[in-house]
Parts: C-alpha cells; sequence; structure tokens
C-alpha cells in the first residue's frame, strides 16, 4: 500500500453540495478520476444512484443526508455524505450519525478534512459517535473493503483502493464490526448432502412449504418479505427495520436482474417463516459500461437483462429464518434449491454477503457449503 501523503489542509476547500441538479453530478463524478486505471472498479449505475440519494428514494422520509466533495486548485480530490437515520437511533436508542459515499485521492489532509466535515455536523445534530461507511445504511451498500481485493466485487457489495483504510484509522476511527464474504466454488459443493438436508426438512416439518418467488408474484409476496426480514433479523448488529415503500423501492431497483428459482421464502400456513435472496452478479456484464447506459456497450447487456444469457456467479444477499424456526435446517434448505436452480442456469461460483463476524451459525453454515472467507469488509466508529 503507497504511503498517503501528509495533511496539508490550508489549501483545501470542503465545499457542500445539494442532492439535486448540477451538484449532486459533481458529487457523482468524484470516483471516476480516482479509478480510473483501476481495472477491478465496477462503477455504479448512474440512473441508479441517482435514484438512491433522489427525494424519490423513502429513505429520506426518515432520515437526513448532506454532501461535500474536497477542493484544490479547482479540482474535486474526494467526497463524503453525512447521514443521520432517525430509525437507526430510535431502534438502537442510539445517538450515532454516519458517513458514507467516501472516495479520496490518497492525501491524509482531504481525508481529513472531508471526515471533519461530518463529525461537525454530527456534534452540531446532538449525535455521540459517528459509524460507517454506510452508503446510506446497512440495507444498502456497507463497509470498507479491508482485505482480498484482488478482483472486482460482486454486485451492491462496495470496492475501495487499500489506502482507504490508512485515511480512515488517521482521522480517529476505530473497527466497530467486520462483515465476512463467502466464496463457494458451486462445483465442489456437496448437492448430495444438501439434498437430503432438504429432503429431511419436508420429512419433519411437513407444515413448512418452501416456495420461489416468482416474477408473477413477487408483487403479492413483498407483504410476506418484509415481515420475514424485519423479524428475522431484527436482534442483528446494525440492523434497520424497512418500511413498506423502502422494501418496494429497492425490489423495483432489483427486479430488472431478478433471477427465478434464487428466491425462496419458506412458509408454515401462511406465515412466512424464512427468505432467501440471490440475484446474478451482474457485476461481470455492467462493469465495461462505467456506469453509463447511453453506451454503444449495453449491446453486449441485452441478452442478459433480456435472461437469454446468465452470469456465471451469484450473489446470496439475505438468507435468514425466524427465531422460533432456527436450527431446523431451513437455511440449508433454501440454499439447496436455489443452488439446484443456478447450477441448471450455468452459475459455476457464488458469494455469500455479507455475514457478521460473530454470527457463528451462519459461518458454520456457509463452511458446511464449502464456503471460504475471502473478502472482509470493516464498519468504522468514532466519538464525537
Amino acid at each position: 500500500m503507497t504511503a498517503a501523503t501528509q495533511p496539508n489542509s490550508g489549501d483545501i476547500k470542503i465545499v457542500p453540495l445539494s442532492r439535486q441538479g448540477p451538484e449532486l453530478r459533481r458529487f457523482l463524478r468524484v470516483p471516476y478520476s480516482i479509478y480510473r486505471y483501476d481495472p477491478n472498479w465496477v462503477a455504479p449505475l448512474l440512473i441508479d444512484a441517482r435514484k438512491v440519494l433522489s427525494d424519490s428514494n423513502p429513505f429520506f422520509e426518515h432520515a437526513e443526508m448532506r454532501l461535500w466533495v474536497a477542493v484544490r486548485q479547482g479540482r474535486d480530490l474526494g467526497r463524503v455524505a453525512g447521514i443521520i437515520d432517525r430509525t437507526h437511533n430510535t431502534f438502537h436508542n442510539d445517538a450515532a450519525a454516519f458517513f458514507g459515499f467516501f472516495e479520496s485521492v490518497n492525501d491524509l489532509g482531504v481525508g481529513r478534512a472531508l471526515f471533519e466535515s461530518v463529525v461537525d455536523w454530527a456534534r452540531q445534530n446532538g449525535m455521540r459517535r459517528v459509524l460507517g461507511p454506510m452508503n446510506p445504511s446497512t440495507n444498502e451498500t456497507c463497509g470498507l473493503l479491508f482485505d482480498g481485493g484482488n478482483d472486482p466485487p460482486t454486485f451492491m457489495m462496495p470496492y475501495n483502493p487499500a489506502y482507504y483504510a490508512e485515511l480512515i484509522t488517521a482521522a480517529g476511527f476505530t473497527k466497530a464490526k467486520d462483515l465476512l464474504a463467502f466464496y463457494v466454488d458451486v462445483a465442489r459443493c456437496p448437492l448430495a448432502r444438501l439434498d437430503r438436508i432438504a429432503a429431511k426438512v419436508r420429512q419433519r416439518y411437513p407444515e413448512v412449504r418452501l416456495k420461489p418467488v416468482k416474477r408473477a408474484t413477487l408483487a403479492a409476496d413483498l407483504a410476506k418479505i418484509k415481515k420475514v426480514y424485519n423479524s428475522a433479523w431484527e436482534r442483528n448488529w446494525g440492523f434497520v427495520p424497512m418500511t413498506d415503500a423502502e422494501i418496494n423501492f429497492l425490489a423495483h431497483r432489483l427486479k430488472p436482474i431478478f433471477m427465478e428459482g434464487l428466491v425462496w421464502l419458506a412458509e408454515v400456513g401462511d406465515e412466512p417463516v424464512g427468505f432467501m435472496l440471490a440475484l446474478p452478479d451482474f457485476n461481470i456484464v455492467l462493469r465495461p459500461l462505467r456506469g453509463r447506459l447511453l453506451t454503444w456497450r449495453i449491446v453486449k447487456v441485452i441478452p442478459y437483462l433480456l435472461g437469454l444469457k446468465t452470469p456465471t456467479r451469484c450473489r446470496v444477499l439475505i438468507l435468514g429464518v425466524r427465531a422460533d424456526w432456527r436450527g431446523r435446517g431451513l437455511e440449508g434448505a433454501m440454499l439447496s434449491e436455489g443452488f439446484k436452480v443456478g447450477i441448471a442456469a450455468g452459475i459455476t461460483e457464488a458469494e455469500a454477503s455479507w455475514v457478521l463476524e460473530d454470527n457463528e451459525p451462519m459461518v458454520r453454515l456457509m463452511e458446511f457449503f464449502g464456503g471460504r472467507v475471502y473478502r472482509r469488509y470493516r464498519i468504522y466508529e468514532r466519538a464525537v
């Protein structure tokens, strides 16, 4: 890792920006100069990034955000967002602000100036600590890629230069929690054992039904998905319940890459007790677009959007079971069903992410599936 340039904050100007029009476009342009020569960077689709940061995102019904860029001699060298999520603070009895969407050149002065802007804003608003990166919450993209960044990231997972860790710790932040990403070689996955697990689940618990979520049923299933999500994860570190509007907003954004057979509900009668969401890793095909749909390169993506081709990798984003149904094999049964569909579609590798480092049952389950930790992401905190 190249040593960061030493601070020289006197010539750095911090400029606040709004989340509209040219100022938002300026904020979104910052990463392009930082990753210009990085072959592993996958630019987020600008149309989606604008949606996430716009007032149409129902997240802003209970949160507020400020944006800043760091400027030296007329050049934007970094950016950061400050976020206060009232739902997080109420749910956790906390007084925390988040930092997110952080990007910077390798310069300690730039990083420090950006982080101090967030900390000062958090202090002015009565917050006691700052957590991050959150982009803008744990229900979206979060964490700093801390270890294992030698390849492009999977869909909706962060990517950053290795020196970002030094910029963050130099600004007074320390580790709060690590998030793990597991790599699974599907060809080596013990599918026969998984089939036996699924069969035992059906035999022991005939009242349980594993139901694939289909495009035709997605709208009707969203209420069940929200219910099981907000109950199964409520005790997880950093969890924030999602509103109906937030679930609908996320589902609308993910629907173009939805693949039948990779999304499952476990039900007892009409009551949802478990949920799995896996998606094809569209980062594989989106990387050449550099965030823009209006390019001739979109021709290569269209077959994937039409379902004529499938990326060879998938990401398991969500896997959980309600507390009273854990330890009965439902997680493994849903994974088994999803993997069978994925293999038939030509998927050869999978990432399960993210998993809290101290979530021992899920860590053991991933290891049982042949998964190994190959990337580690870090959430940092600092007292205000």
